[in-house]
Formats: C-alpha cells, structure tokens, sequence
C-alpha cells in the first residue's frame, strides 16, 4: 500500500515537472533543477527575468537563486534568480512562490521536451596519456606539486533520450550527491551527479571539504577495510593542505577538521576530509564568499601551485572546459547556501552527449591508470545514458 501511494506521488511530482519545465523552455525562460545530497527534497527555479552576470558571488548579497560558475576564476558566474521556485518533498509539491496557474498548459505534457541545445563544437583534443606523461615530467622537474589534466568524452544519443528521466535515475543512484539539471539558451543544457561540496553556508555554519584520491567501488566492500596508496593519500593532503593555506591568507586559526574517512560516489570511493567553522565566534559573517574565492578553482580540479598549472591547462588541455570543473548550487535559499565543484557533469547536444572527467597526477602517477580513472568517473553517467 505504501510503494502505491509513492508511485502515485512521484507521477505527481514527475507530470508537474515536466509540465512546468515545457511552459519555461516555451517561453525562453532559463531554469535550474536540483537536489541536494541526503535531502528527499528537490528544488526547480524558473527564471523569468533572465540570468544575472556577476564578475565575484556575494553569498550573503546575493539574489536568492542558483548559481553556475565557469572553470576559469576570470569569466562572469551566472545566477539564476529564484523569481519562480517550487519545493517538492518525498515526491509532494511542498512550496510554490510566485507561480501562476494561468500560465500552465493544461494539455497533455510531452515526455521529450526541447532543451536548450547547442551544436556541438569541434574539439582539438590531445592524447589524454599524453598529457598525463607531460604532467608528471614537470611535476619531477619541480614546476608543480600536482596538476589536474582533463578530457571529454562524447556518446551518441537518439531522439528517444529523455533527460528528466535521466536526472530522477541520478537522484536514485546518487543520494549523496548534488544531482542537477541546468539550462538557458546561454549556457545550454548540463546535468550531473557531483560529491565534491565547495562553500556551505548555514546559519553561522561555515563548512568545505577536501575531496580527491579515487578507487573503484563494489557494493560488497568494506569501507573500513579500504588500502589506500601513497600516491591516494598524498592527493587528498594536497587539497588539504590548500584549503588550510586559505584559512591562513585571511588569518582564521579556529576551524575543526575531521578526516580524512572513505566515501562512496557511484562506483568510484574517495578520500574526504571535512571542514568547519562557527562564524559568529570567529566574527566572520563574510567567510562563506571569501572562500568561495580563494577556493575556487581549487587543487583538486586544476593543481599546485595554482596559478601555473591553472597556465599550464590553459595551453596543454587542448579544449575549453566550459562550466565543467567550475561550481554550481542554490545559493541564499531562506539564508542557506550550497555550491559545489562541477564534477561528473554531461552537456547535451542534438545528437550526442559529452562527458567530462579529470584525475590528479602526481609524481608517482602511470598514464595508463590515470585514464582508467577518468573512465571510471565518466560510467556513472555513461551508464545513465545507455538506458535509453
């Protein structure tokens, strides 16, 4: 009786989404669909104004929306404006601000809508292994301590894919992740599965993480029995050791830091150390959006030291990265806000999908192992897609 009940209410919450979704994309309405990890909330954000262009986000300024922020720190971050939001929680439509009913077609909704969709542009991409190779040389030759190269990936789809349908299959896969679906003419239509929190803001909670170091995962493993190698191990200290120069650039001493443990995303495990500090006892309101600044693009998508492999990926990867490996989250929803890095994130295009996925090298890194990695991360989604 109960899987009854629930199967109706997400036939509920699902027709409203599409319906909802098809009266935005008619009428040229960016929007921006989510769910935050361990929440059985999901949030859509119509944007009926358009978007806001910002050169740096002010968490505690900011309009009340969600963000979405290009890799390179030099770019314009976009914001969503929440000018309509709904709230949907256990499938049940909870909250719905500034919506109109008239606006709604009461016709029968279609399941593929017309997203948001670019051409595809070519991409001159290099040998992935290739670049691996040049990054660890330079690494022995001291010029960085640790370099994140990326690479794309691009899958073939038909007219039957049906992206709605894809980003419910990554809320059930992924429970401990920020599961999004964006769209605007502007930056065209992305979805992902990310585990890496960048910013939080809650009350006077203040909270970031270290995530990196990857393994394949298996349901019948246990955590607690998990060997990590040197060359895990010293990844995740490196991010650790970043978000810790931080703290000292703005001279904040009282912070809690607890790790690092195992986590799960997907079929991958990291390693993740967690941060926080009280605001209002560090009388620091600001720190959220000072962060966010100084964090991003942190060392666990681009390197250190920052600004010459940020220089080196620039010239070597081959490719603009776009939003991938930038950041994204609702931001200054009722005085809370979560961003996160943009990782395990797809594009959609008009008949393929392109998935993007990087891997830190260090000094002890092989090419072989590092391309692996990004195979692996690039399956959660991959896997999404074949359903269809």
């Amino acid at each position: 009786m109960v899987s009854s009940t629930n199967q109706i209410k997400e036939k509920q919450e699902k027709s409203f989404l599409y319906q909802a979704i098809q009266e935005a994309l008619n009428q040229g309405f960016p929007f921006s669909l989510w769910k935050t990890p361990d929440q059985h909330e999901k949030h859509l954000i119509i944007c009926q104004r358009g978007l806001t262009y910002v050169d740096e986000v002010t968490l505690e300024e900011s309009t009340s929306g969600f963000v979405f922020a290009p890799f390179l720190p030099e770019q314009k971050k976009i914001i969503f404006p929440a000018d309509v939001l709904y709230r949907f929680e256990n499938g049940v439509l909870k909250e719905a601000t500034n919506h109109d009913d008239s606006n709604f077609n009461q016709s029968q909704f279609q399941n593929l809508l017309p997203f948001n969709i670019r051409e595809s542009e070519n991409i001159n991409t290099v040998d992935f292994k290739d670049l691996v190779a040049l990054s660890v040389k330079q690494i022995e030759a001291d010029e960085f301590e640790k370099i994140v190269p990326s690479r794309v990936k691009d899958i073939s789809i038909d007219n039957k894919f049906d992206l709605l349908n894809a980003f419910e299959l990554l809320c059930e896969k992924h429970p401990n992740a920020l599961v999004s679906l964006v769209s605007s003419l502007e930056t065209g239509t992305w979805m992902g599965a990310t585990p890496e929190l960048l910013v939080s803001v809650t009350g006077n909670k203040f909270k970031t993480v270290a995530l990196a170091g990857t393994l394949p995962y298996s349901p019948d493993l246990n955590l607690k029995s998990v060997a990590w190698t040197q060359k895990e191990i010293e990844e995740q200290a490196l991010v650790c050791r970043y978000i810790i120069n931080c703290f000292k650039k703005i001279r904040l001493r009282e912070y809690e830091e607890h790790g690092p443990k195992t986590i799960v995303a997907g079929n991958v495990m990291h390693l993740k150390t967690d941060y926080e500090v009280d605001m209002q006892a560090t009388n620091f309101p600001q720190l959220g959006s000072v962060m966010l600044k100084l964090l991003h693009p942190t060392s666990a998508v681009c390197g250190m030291p920052l600004e010459s492999t940020l220089s080196f990926l620039k010239k070597n990867e081959g490719y603009d990265r776009q939003f991938y490996s930038g950041y994204l989250g609702p931001v200054n929803i009722k005085k809370e806000s979560h961003v996160f890095v943009n990782l395990r994130c797809m594009q959609l295009f008009s008949e393929k999908i392109r998935l993007y996925a990087g891997a830190g090298i260090t000094a002890d890194s092989v090419a072989e192992m590092e391309w692996r990695e990004t195979e692996m991360k690039m399956s959660n989604l991959q896997k999404i897609i074949n359903q269809y």
